[in-house]
């Protein structure tokens, strides 16, 4: 086996990194089954950050306090060498043939280890933000944080199938 083949055959290392549990059964079904369907594909792990409660009355200098100290929890989640992939509505938007050549083009060029950041109801704390190699977006709407995780693990599985030009559905 060449170098190249060793290489292009090695797992992706996949980190998700979030703020808050998973509460509902359904999600929690749903994202089990794409973590089995990725296991095939790459080395998945899922990391959860303790979320913030915010009230419905919070002020800006309370909403800035909660996203500090998710961040800060954040932050003992990530690995300086790995490729930082930040959730934002604000960030850049890929179709799913985009992403997955995104995440090729990641790998041939070295990346072994990805972390995708979900942020929590209010979303990422600018420090995180600043610091990613790529900033996200899946849409102008506003999703659930919860329902994220379920919908970026979809993408990504259809990114392998694209990547390995495996049916999936469109």
């Amino acid at each position: 086996m060449t170098g190249t083949t060793a290489f292009i055959q090695k797992k992706m290392k996949i980190d998700i990194l979030c703020v808050g549990k998973i509460k509902e059964a359904y999600l929690r079904e749903g994202i089990g089954e794409y973590e089995k369907r990725l296991s095939r594909y790459c080395d998945l792990h899922i990391y959860e950050a303790t979320d913030e409660k915010t009230p419905e009355n919070a002020g800006e200098k309370e909403r800035e306090q909660i996203l500090a100290k998710e961040a800060e929890r954040l932050e003992k989640l990530i690995v300086p060498d790995a490729h930082q992939i930040a959730l934002a509505i604000e960030g850049r938007s890929f179709s799913s043939e985009a992403l997955s050549l995104k995440l090729d083009d990641l790998k041939v060029g070295g990346v072994s280890h990805i972390q995708f950041i979900i942020g929590g109801s209010l979303g990422l704390y600018a420090s995180i933000l600043d610091k990613a190699d790529l900033k996200l977006s899946f849409s102008q709407m506003t999703f659930p944080h919860q329902l994220m995780r379920l919908i970026l693990l979809e993408q990504i599985y259809r990114s392998f199938r694209i990547s390995r030009n495996e049916p999936y559905h469109k």
